[in-house]
């Protein structure tokens, strides 16, 4: 029986301030999903009759067979509970689930919060949670973050080894992080280049948070040298880059969620949902995209070019963050008892897949309809417990018809579609939602973008003192002129991707 393989699991790596409060939404959001309480231990199975999950047949749905389309867990042969939990949770011997993570940081402040405060603090394994003994942070200094990380190379890996050995079936890493402070950058580049040394078999791929690019609301000065320095490691050292970008979450809280101020835990409720939909088809999976190197393969045809954007719809946030709601100790209730949402009011197939690529609900602020950029893949995974694969078809159908994306010209339009379960824990408004993982030539904006601030500040050598002091830059700056010349050999490659001689590319290749 397919799901009765064994779960390739996934170690995610949370590492500084915003690594470790976009995970703590991440790991709400999987126990919600999955019906495990903040303590570890598992929810009542929902009753039979619950509309969010239909029985299902005791046999595959003849329906899917041989027309490429991953049908939803539930025309598997199981009821309900036919997800697989241990992707990302591990048992322990008292039947808690503890999630596959390690929280590390070196200044204790979040990893404190999530391990010590408000109702999910029981839920972490407290060995895993890794916070430098002067606790003084990296002080927003990728170099420092680096020197750390290189410091305390021995715990960290001993950690990760110890996760990995309890691992049956080790798939690979993800990890959780910024690019523009001092240790989610710094630590984060030294652990991804010391990830590929110690696994070099093992799937990496990251959630990285891009920077607000308004200088007006910039909040680290130094964030395009933190940037680009940590932009080198994610092209050499990762395997897949999912680019979260502040800058369009703000833009998509304001438009479509009518949010005058977003608050940071509204954007990270945001960023949790998208983490989670990403991970639906590896978490209750189907045929096809059930582990991660399925999931990437389609989407990354050459190495480099595996910077990912998102984009999701009805796009929804939970009133919890608005008006938490006390629990008898006073924390805030981990339940998300309503949702605020985008309006749209009635959604099928066709509409959920015609939203996912316009501009409004992707999460970069990168014009995607730019005449001379272009899809290079796309994944879209449809929600839906009641979805027909013959929709799906009329979906594809008529948008090929209507020439509404524009593929690379070197290649097939490759629109993979994977179909998934709704979660029986979670009421949902929608009867469908879609969430989409695309690989887009216009991710080059980006870090043009990023390079042109980069060269204002370089040109003046400004701000370079902090740098100067940490072992890697006293004798000189190469290291940023390397990883500028890297950063720039991307672009290069993306602006490639546009010409029909991509399959003949031989501009400047990346040397690790």
């Amino acid at each position: 029986k397919h799901l009765t393989t064994m779960p390739r699991e996934i170690i995610t790596l949370q590492v500084g301030q915003c690594g470790n409060q976009i995970g703590g939404e991440f790991w709400k959001q999987l126990c919600l999903e999955h019906g495990i309480q903040p303590d570890g231990l598992l929810r009542d199975v929902p009753p039979p009759n619950d509309t969010a999950a239909p029985a299902s047949t005791s046999e595959p749905d003849a329906r899917y067979n041989g027309i490429g389309i991953s049908p939803p867990a539930t025309t598997m042969g199981h009821k309900f509970i036919d997800d697989r939990k241990d992707v990302f949770f591990y048992q322990s011997d008292d039947e808690h689930y503890i999630p596959r993570a390690l929280l590390i940081d070196l200044e204790p402040r979040v990893v404190n919060k999530l391990t010590h405060q408000g109702p999910y603090r029981n839920l972490f394994n407290p060995e895993n949670a890794f916070i430098a003994e002067d606790g003084g942070g990296a002080g927003n200094n990728w170099a420092s973050g680096f020197r750390q990380g290189e410091l305390h190379h021995e715990k960290v890996l001993d950690m990760i080894d110890r996760e990995s050995d309890n691992s049956d079936s080790l798939e690979g890493f993800v990890m959780c992080h910024s690019i523009a402070g001092g240790t989610g950058s710094g630590m984060g580049s030294y652990l991804l280049e010391a990830l590929n040394d110690h696994f070099p078999k093992k799937i990496v791929q990251t959630y990285s948070v891009f920077p607000n690019w308004s200088q007006n609301q910039s909040d680290v000065v130094v964030q395009p040298y933190n940037s680009v320095l940590t932009l080198k490691r994610l092209t050499l050292n990762a395997d897949a880059v999912v680019v979260l970008d502040n800058t369009a979450l703000n833009r998509i809280a304001v438009d479509r969620l009518k949010l005058e101020n977003p608050t940071v835990d509204q954007l990270n409720s945001l960023v949790a949902t998208i983490m989670a939909a990403s991970t639906t088809t590896l978490r209750y999976p189907g045929y096809m995209n059930n582990d991660l190197i399925g999931l990437l393969a389609s989407l990354i045809p050459t190495p480099r070019c595996h910077f990912l954007m998102t984009g999701y719809t009805p796009l929804t946030l939970a009133d919890y963050y608005q008006n938490p709601i006390p629990t008898a100790d006073g924390s805030p209730s981990p339940t998300y008892p309503t949702t605020r949402s985008a309006s749209v009011r009635k959604t099928t197939v066709l509409d959920v897949m015609r939203r996912l690529c316009q501009p409004d609900n992707i999460m970069v602020s990168a014009n995607t309809r730019n005449p001379s950029s272009c899809y290079i893949s796309i994944l879209n995974i449809i929600q839906g417990n009641d979805v027909e694969p013959t929709q799906i078809h009329k979906a594809l159908q008529r948008m090929r018809e209507r020439q509404t994306i524009k593929f690379i010209p070197w290649g097939p339009a490759s629109i993979q579609v994977a179909l998934a379960r709704k979660s029986p824990f979670l009421a949902s408004t929608n009867k469908v939602s879609g969430f989409m993982l695309a690989n887009h030539t216009s991710m080059a904006e980006l870090f043009d973008r990023l390079l042109s601030q980069y060269d204002t500040i370089r040109r003046r050598n400004a701000f370079l003192d902090n740098y100067r002091r940490e072992p890697m830059f006293q004798d000189n700056l190469d290291e940023f002129d390397s990883a500028r010349e890297t950063v720039q050999c991307l672009v290069d490659e993306y602006r490639a991707c546009e010409r029909k001689d991509y399959v003949d590319y031989g501009g400047e290749v990346l040397e690790e």
